[in-house]
């Protein structure tokens, strides 16, 4: 086969799906990309065996048709040094050779059909939601998981769907994220067990879909998920267990609402984080009198004392927080809008409210007495 490609779409592509590609495996077939031309065509596949993706290359001139297996991190590394526009690959049977300019490498090849295969949607129910929405439901939730938790349905979003509605949640036990959107049509899977699909896999989409209201088809099976939106087909494996039943976490009813500005308080949890250290995470709130007052002390490091006026009248409370889980929260969030903060209390869960269906639930710190 040969192909005479656009280096920077080819560059493009092959790290879109190098992101699933395994540095470390039992099996070294896995550390390649697929490389498949068909009609003209060129795509890309990569898989873990957990996690696949499918991806279209442009930028692609060939008259060839076939398959081969093309080492990763090798040839994003040459591709990446190469300074001309241009470049050529030709493959055979036992090599790959890659031309640009006046650089040339050769290196080995190996047999595509020990390659394993991603599945497609042949069958499953299927629904579709703008890919900008789902971009952003998976970019405010995928930070809330435990990727580390033994108790596997922490590392993944539970994703359900209720007639129109779909809503995405995830949460590591400390914290809790929320988000609804409406879907563009099609069948809804079924609710008695909504599927959890690994944070890795929703990152992985996040990233390579277009922020725009391109339908995003979702197929759900038993076992595993599929995700088509132009270019790009995610697949992943669900994971296993139960997910928490996080709606129960969620307070009914508050005593104070506080309306905070995203930017503001924003800068203030940054300025507070940096007088903490592993054994003093805690930052405590004051909410009194129109101000915000945040309060942070560790012992090696010294203290620190900001101020945010707000709109506050009600009695003085102090709540303790990590200040890293309220900024994961703000950080997702247009700088320029705001928030509701209903609390209960200085000891129950605080919950975050937007008002475009974006919830967030934290758990305060055990204050010193």
């Amino acid at each position: 086969m040969k192909l005479h490609c656009h280096r920077p779409s080819l560059v493009a592509a092959l790290q879109a799906v190098s992101a699933v590609v395994p540095s470390r495996t039992p099996k070294e077939i896995l550390k390649n990309v697929k490389l498949i031309v068909a009609d003209g065509k060129v795509t890309m596949q990569a898989t873990d065996q957990e996690v696949g993706i499918h991806q279209a290359v442009e930028g692609v001139e060939t008259d060839s048709a076939g398959t081969a297996l093309l080492p990763a991190a090798r040839l994003v590394s040459i591709l990446r040094e190469l300074t001309d526009e241009a470049a050529e690959i030709e493959i055979t049977q036992d090599s790959i050779q890659i031309k640009s300019g006046r650089s040339q490498f050769r290196l080995s090849a190996e047999d595509p059909a020990e390659y394993p295969a991603i599945p497609d949607a042949e069958d499953g129910d299927s629904f579709s939601i703008e890919s900008g929405k789902l971009r952003r439901m998976v970019k405010r939730t995928a930070f809330a998981t435990d990727v580390e938790s033994t108790r596997y349905a922490l590392g993944g979003l539970q994703l359900e769907v209720n007639g129109s509605d779909v809503t995405l949640a995830a949460t590591d036990s400390r914290r809790l994220a929320v988000v609804r959107a409406q879907t563009s049509g099609g069948t809804a899977p079924d609710s008695a067990k909504p599927p959890v699909i690994p944070t890795k896999a929703m990152s992985l989409l996040e990233r390579n879909i277009p922020d725009d209201d391109t339908p995003t088809q979702i197929t759900v099976r038993d076992n595993d998920v599929l995700f088509q939106c132009a270019n790009t087909t995610v697949y992943s494996r669900l994971v296993e267990g139960r997910f928490p039943q996080y709606r129960d976490v969620i307070p009914k009813d508050s005593r104070f609402d506080i309306e905070l500005l995203v930017g503001s308080f924003y800068s203030a949890i940054r300025q507070a984080q940096i007088v903490t250290d592993e054994e003093s995470r805690g930052v405590d709130f004051n909410f009194n009198d129109g101000t915000l007052t945040l309060n942070s002390t560790a012992a090696d490091i010294g203290q620190s004392k900001i101020e945010v006026p707000i709109a506050y009248d009600g009695e003085e409370l102090t709540i303790t927080f990590d200040p890293r889980y309220i900024a994961d929260f703000l950080k997702v969030l247009n700088q320029d809008s705001s928030v509701t903060l209903k609390l209960t209390d200085g000891e129950s869960a605080a919950v975050f409210v937007t008002d475009d269906d974006y919830t967030y639930v934290i758990m305060p710190l055990a204050r010193d007495r």
